[in-house]
Protein backbone atom coordinates (compact mmCIF):
# COMPACT_ATOMS: atom_id res chain seq x y z
CA UNK A 1 0.00 0.00 0.00
CA UNK A 2 1.42 3.34 -0.99
CA UNK A 3 1.80 6.35 1.28
CA UNK A 4 -1.00 8.14 -0.56
CA UNK A 5 -3.38 5.21 0.00
CA UNK A 6 -2.50 5.06 3.71
CA UNK A 7 -3.07 8.78 4.05
CA UNK A 8 -6.40 8.45 2.29
CA UNK A 9 -7.55 5.77 4.74
CA UNK A 10 -6.79 7.94 7.77
CA UNK A 11 -9.51 10.29 8.82
CA UNK A 12 -7.96 13.64 9.70
CA UNK A 13 -10.16 15.86 11.78
CA UNK A 14 -9.53 19.56 11.26
CA UNK A 15 -10.44 21.57 14.34
CA UNK A 16 -11.44 25.15 13.67
CA UNK A 17 -10.52 27.86 16.15
CA UNK A 18 -12.05 31.26 16.67
CA UNK A 19 -9.88 34.40 16.58
CA UNK A 20 -10.18 34.59 20.36
CA UNK A 21 -8.83 31.04 20.74
CA UNK A 22 -5.97 31.73 18.34
CA UNK A 23 -5.12 34.89 20.30
CA UNK A 24 -5.04 33.03 23.60
CA UNK A 25 -2.91 30.19 22.16
CA UNK A 26 -0.29 32.72 21.09
CA UNK A 27 -0.55 34.96 24.13
CA UNK A 28 -0.24 32.26 26.79
CA UNK A 29 3.14 31.23 25.39
CA UNK A 30 4.56 34.65 26.33
CA UNK A 31 5.32 34.24 30.03
CA UNK A 32 6.69 37.76 30.31
CA UNK A 33 3.41 39.25 29.04
CA UNK A 34 1.38 37.08 31.41
CA UNK A 35 3.59 38.15 34.31
CA UNK A 36 3.11 41.77 33.26
CA UNK A 37 -0.66 41.29 33.19
CA UNK A 38 -0.66 39.77 36.68
CA UNK A 39 1.43 42.66 38.01
CA UNK A 40 -0.97 45.17 36.42
CA UNK A 41 -3.95 43.47 38.06
CA UNK A 42 -2.19 43.72 41.42
CA UNK A 43 -1.35 47.38 40.79
CA UNK A 44 -4.98 48.15 39.93
CA UNK A 45 -6.01 46.46 43.19
CA UNK A 46 -3.47 48.62 45.03
CA UNK A 47 -4.76 51.73 43.29
CA UNK A 48 -8.33 50.97 44.33
CA UNK A 49 -7.80 49.67 47.85
CA UNK A 50 -4.10 49.90 48.71
CA UNK A 51 -4.16 53.38 50.19
CA UNK A 52 -7.09 52.78 52.53
CA UNK A 53 -5.77 49.33 53.51
CA UNK A 54 -2.30 50.73 54.25
CA UNK A 55 -3.85 53.52 56.31
CA UNK A 56 -5.97 51.03 58.27
CA UNK A 57 -3.07 48.63 58.85
CA UNK A 58 -0.59 51.28 59.94
CA UNK A 59 -3.04 53.67 61.58
CA UNK A 60 -1.23 56.58 59.89
CA UNK A 61 -3.13 59.08 57.71
CA UNK A 62 -1.27 59.96 54.49
CA UNK A 63 -0.76 63.65 55.29
CA UNK A 64 -0.15 63.56 59.04
CA UNK A 65 3.48 64.28 60.07
CA UNK A 66 5.02 62.45 63.02
CA UNK A 67 7.68 64.37 64.91
CA UNK A 68 9.24 61.18 66.28
CA UNK A 69 10.13 60.11 62.72
CA UNK A 70 12.56 62.98 62.13
CA UNK A 71 15.74 63.71 64.07
CA UNK A 72 16.97 67.04 65.41
CA UNK A 73 18.38 67.95 62.00
CA UNK A 74 15.13 67.24 60.15
CA UNK A 75 16.41 64.00 58.63
CA UNK A 76 13.65 61.37 58.35
CA UNK A 77 14.09 57.97 59.94
CA UNK A 78 14.20 54.77 57.93
CA UNK A 79 11.98 51.69 57.80
CA UNK A 80 10.96 50.10 61.09
CA UNK A 81 8.18 47.97 62.54
CA UNK A 82 5.64 50.83 62.58
CA UNK A 83 6.75 52.64 59.41
CA UNK A 84 7.44 49.88 56.87
CA UNK A 85 8.91 52.21 54.22
CA UNK A 86 10.22 54.79 56.68
CA UNK A 87 9.14 58.42 56.71
CA UNK A 88 9.49 61.30 54.28
CA UNK A 89 11.06 64.70 54.97
CA UNK A 90 7.90 65.87 56.78
CA UNK A 91 7.68 62.77 58.97
CA UNK A 92 4.76 61.25 57.07
CA UNK A 93 4.40 57.50 56.57
CA UNK A 94 6.04 56.71 53.24
CA UNK A 95 4.30 53.33 52.95
CA UNK A 96 0.85 54.90 53.13
CA UNK A 97 1.78 57.70 50.73
CA UNK A 98 3.28 55.24 48.23
CA UNK A 99 0.08 53.20 48.23
CA UNK A 100 -2.01 56.34 47.67
CA UNK A 101 0.47 57.37 44.99
CA UNK A 102 -0.42 54.24 43.01
CA UNK A 103 -4.00 55.51 42.73
CA UNK A 104 -2.92 58.92 41.46
CA UNK A 105 -0.36 57.65 38.97
CA UNK A 106 -2.57 54.91 37.50
CA UNK A 107 -5.58 57.22 37.38
CA UNK A 108 -3.64 59.80 35.39
CA UNK A 109 -2.08 57.17 33.14
CA UNK A 110 -5.28 55.26 32.35
CA UNK A 111 -7.64 58.24 32.01
CA UNK A 112 -5.20 60.34 29.98
CA UNK A 113 -4.32 57.40 27.74
CA UNK A 114 -7.98 56.53 27.19
CA UNK A 115 -8.81 60.08 26.14
CA UNK A 116 -5.70 60.33 23.94
CA UNK A 117 -6.50 57.03 22.22
CA UNK A 118 -10.11 58.07 21.64
CA UNK A 119 -9.11 61.41 20.12
CA UNK A 120 -6.24 59.91 18.11
CA UNK A 121 -8.43 57.10 16.79
CA UNK A 122 -11.15 59.52 15.68
CA UNK A 123 -8.71 61.81 13.90
CA UNK A 124 -6.71 58.94 12.41
CA UNK A 125 -9.79 57.19 11.01
CA UNK A 126 -11.14 60.43 9.51
CA UNK A 127 -7.79 61.29 7.94
CA UNK A 128 -7.18 57.82 6.55
CA UNK A 129 -10.70 57.08 5.34
CA UNK A 130 -11.76 60.39 3.79
CA UNK A 131 -8.33 61.43 2.50
CA UNK A 132 -7.84 64.60 0.41
CA UNK A 133 -8.25 67.81 2.39
CA UNK A 134 -9.28 65.99 5.57
CA UNK A 135 -6.11 63.88 5.49
CA UNK A 136 -3.93 66.89 4.71
CA UNK A 137 -5.42 69.06 7.46
CA UNK A 138 -5.52 66.46 10.21
CA UNK A 139 -2.16 64.86 9.38
CA UNK A 140 -0.37 68.20 9.26
CA UNK A 141 -1.98 69.15 12.57
CA UNK A 142 -0.63 65.96 14.11
CA UNK A 143 2.80 66.68 12.63
CA UNK A 144 2.80 70.13 14.20
CA UNK A 145 1.96 68.66 17.62
CA UNK A 146 4.72 66.06 17.25
CA UNK A 147 7.23 68.81 16.46
CA UNK A 148 6.36 70.86 19.57
CA UNK A 149 8.75 70.50 22.55
CA UNK A 150 5.99 69.04 24.70
CA UNK A 151 7.82 69.08 28.03
CA UNK A 152 8.62 72.80 27.84
CA UNK A 153 5.11 73.69 26.68
CA UNK A 154 3.61 71.45 29.37
CA UNK A 155 5.65 73.15 32.07
CA UNK A 156 4.44 76.55 30.84
CA UNK A 157 0.76 75.52 30.70
CA UNK A 158 0.72 73.81 34.09
CA UNK A 159 2.68 76.65 35.72
CA UNK A 160 0.37 79.31 34.26
CA UNK A 161 -2.76 77.48 35.40
CA UNK A 162 -1.42 76.68 38.87
CA UNK A 163 -0.43 80.17 40.03
CA UNK A 164 -3.90 80.87 41.47
CA UNK A 165 -6.78 78.81 42.80
CA UNK A 166 -8.98 80.05 39.94
CA UNK A 167 -6.74 78.36 37.36
CA UNK A 168 -6.85 79.76 33.84
CA UNK A 169 -9.34 80.31 31.00
CA UNK A 170 -11.74 81.98 33.45
CA UNK A 171 -11.65 79.03 35.83
CA UNK A 172 -12.31 76.39 33.18
CA UNK A 173 -8.91 74.79 33.83
CA UNK A 174 -8.35 74.13 37.50
CA UNK A 175 -4.93 73.35 39.01
CA UNK A 176 -4.41 69.73 39.95
CA UNK A 177 -5.22 66.47 38.23
CA UNK A 178 -7.46 67.98 35.56
CA UNK A 179 -4.78 70.23 34.09
CA UNK A 180 -2.19 67.44 34.25
CA UNK A 181 -4.49 65.03 32.39
CA UNK A 182 -5.36 67.71 29.82
CA UNK A 183 -1.71 68.46 29.10
CA UNK A 184 -0.87 64.76 28.74
CA UNK A 185 -3.80 64.20 26.35
CA UNK A 186 -2.84 67.27 24.33
CA UNK A 187 0.58 65.86 23.49
CA UNK A 188 -0.28 62.13 23.38
CA UNK A 189 -3.00 61.84 20.74
CA UNK A 190 -0.78 62.49 17.65
CA UNK A 191 1.08 59.19 18.08
CA UNK A 192 -2.17 57.25 18.05
CA UNK A 193 -3.53 59.29 15.14
CA UNK A 194 -0.53 58.51 12.94
CA UNK A 195 -0.70 54.76 13.59
CA UNK A 196 -4.48 54.56 13.14
CA UNK A 197 -4.31 56.62 9.95
CA UNK A 198 -1.85 54.14 8.43
CA UNK A 199 -4.01 51.17 9.38
CA UNK A 200 -7.13 52.86 8.02
CA UNK A 201 -5.44 53.58 4.68
CA UNK A 202 -4.67 49.88 4.38
CA UNK A 203 -8.10 48.67 5.50
CA UNK A 204 -10.13 50.87 3.17
CA UNK A 205 -8.50 49.12 0.19
CA UNK A 206 -9.66 45.68 1.35
CA UNK A 207 -12.28 43.65 -0.47
CA UNK A 208 -14.81 43.67 2.39
CA UNK A 209 -14.90 47.48 2.30
CA UNK A 210 -15.47 47.45 -1.46
CA UNK A 211 -18.22 44.87 -0.92
CA UNK A 212 -19.93 47.17 1.60
CA UNK A 213 -19.74 50.03 -0.87
CA UNK A 214 -21.21 47.86 -3.62
CA UNK A 215 -24.37 47.23 -1.58
CA UNK A 216 -24.81 50.94 -0.90
CA UNK A 217 -23.33 51.27 2.60
CA UNK A 218 -22.50 54.84 3.61
CA UNK A 219 -19.23 56.11 5.01
CA UNK A 220 -20.35 56.05 8.64
CA UNK A 221 -21.66 52.50 8.30
CA UNK A 222 -18.41 51.32 6.72
CA UNK A 223 -16.34 53.02 9.44
CA UNK A 224 -18.45 51.59 12.25
CA UNK A 225 -19.01 48.14 10.79
CA UNK A 226 -15.84 47.40 8.84
CA UNK A 227 -12.98 49.76 9.78
CA UNK A 228 -13.25 50.16 13.57
CA UNK A 229 -13.69 46.42 14.38
CA UNK A 230 -10.45 45.72 12.53
CA UNK A 231 -8.67 48.49 14.47
CA UNK A 232 -9.37 46.96 17.88
CA UNK A 233 -6.05 45.11 18.00
CA UNK A 234 -3.79 48.13 17.27
CA UNK A 235 -5.88 50.31 19.58
CA UNK A 236 -5.43 47.87 22.49
CA UNK A 237 -1.69 47.66 21.87
CA UNK A 238 -1.35 51.44 21.59
CA UNK A 239 -3.23 51.93 24.85
CA UNK A 240 -1.09 49.48 26.80
CA UNK A 241 2.09 51.10 25.48
CA UNK A 242 0.82 54.64 26.02
CA UNK A 243 -0.20 54.17 29.66
CA UNK A 244 3.35 53.75 31.05
CA UNK A 245 4.56 56.66 28.93
CA UNK A 246 1.89 58.91 30.43
CA UNK A 247 2.57 57.66 33.95
CA UNK A 248 6.18 58.73 33.48
CA UNK A 249 4.98 62.04 32.02
CA UNK A 250 2.94 62.72 35.16
CA UNK A 251 5.87 61.68 37.33
CA UNK A 252 8.13 64.11 35.45
CA UNK A 253 5.70 66.99 35.96
CA UNK A 254 5.30 66.12 39.64
CA UNK A 255 9.08 65.84 40.00
CA UNK A 256 9.35 69.39 38.65
CA UNK A 257 6.75 70.53 41.18
CA UNK A 258 4.02 71.04 38.56
CA UNK A 259 1.89 67.95 39.05
CA UNK A 260 -0.78 67.14 41.60
CA UNK A 261 -1.32 69.23 44.76
CA UNK A 262 1.03 68.59 47.73
CA UNK A 263 -1.71 66.91 49.79
CA UNK A 264 -2.34 64.33 47.01
CA UNK A 265 0.43 61.77 46.92
CA UNK A 266 1.95 60.59 43.65
CA UNK A 267 5.13 58.69 42.94
CA UNK A 268 6.66 61.59 41.03
CA UNK A 269 5.93 64.01 43.84
CA UNK A 270 7.47 61.67 46.43
CA UNK A 271 10.60 61.39 44.29
CA UNK A 272 10.71 65.18 44.00
CA UNK A 273 10.58 65.53 47.78
CA UNK A 274 13.43 63.01 48.05
CA UNK A 275 15.75 64.78 45.61
CA UNK A 276 17.58 66.67 48.34
CA UNK A 277 17.82 63.80 50.83
CA UNK A 278 18.62 60.74 48.72
CA UNK A 279 22.20 60.57 50.03
CA UNK A 280 21.06 60.28 53.67
CA UNK A 281 17.60 58.73 53.23
CA UNK A 282 17.82 56.08 50.52
CA UNK A 283 14.31 54.74 51.15
CA UNK A 284 12.72 57.95 49.88
CA UNK A 285 13.71 57.09 46.31
CA UNK A 286 13.90 53.32 46.52
CA UNK A 287 10.27 52.43 47.20
CA UNK A 288 8.35 54.89 44.95
CA UNK A 289 11.04 54.49 42.28
CA UNK A 290 10.70 50.70 42.39
CA UNK A 291 6.91 50.92 42.01
CA UNK A 292 7.33 53.30 39.08
CA UNK A 293 9.83 51.02 37.33
CA UNK A 294 7.76 47.88 37.91
CA UNK A 295 4.59 49.57 36.63
CA UNK A 296 6.27 50.83 33.49
CA UNK A 297 7.91 47.47 32.83
CA UNK A 298 4.67 45.54 33.38
CA UNK A 299 2.69 47.65 30.91
CA UNK A 300 5.46 47.43 28.32
CA UNK A 301 5.69 43.64 28.65
CA UNK A 302 1.92 43.29 28.35
CA UNK A 303 1.84 45.62 25.36
CA UNK A 304 4.56 43.66 23.56
CA UNK A 305 2.77 40.39 24.27
CA UNK A 306 -0.57 41.70 23.02
CA UNK A 307 1.04 43.07 19.88
CA UNK A 308 2.60 39.70 19.06
CA UNK A 309 -0.52 37.70 19.93
CA UNK A 310 -2.87 39.92 17.93
CA UNK A 311 -0.62 39.93 14.87
CA UNK A 312 -1.77 37.00 12.74
CA UNK A 313 1.49 37.12 10.79
CA UNK A 314 3.49 36.28 13.90
CA UNK A 315 4.66 32.69 14.10
CA UNK A 316 4.60 31.97 17.82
Amino acid sequence: MTTVEVAADVDVEVVGRTPRQLFWLRFKKDRAAIAGGIVIILLIFLALFGGSLAERISGHPPNEPYSNMTDDFGIPKGPNADFWFGADASGRDLFVRTMYGARTSLLVGIVASGLAVAIGTTIGVMAGFFGKWADTTLSRGADVMLAVPYLLISIGIVAACSTTKEGCLHGWLQPGLSIVILVIVLFSWPYTARVIRGNTLSLKQKEFVEASRSVGAGSLRIIGGDILPNLVAPIIVLATLLIPQNILFEAALSYLGLGVPPDQASWGQILADASGLYDVAWWLMLFPGAFLVVTTLAFNLLGDGLRDALDVRTDR
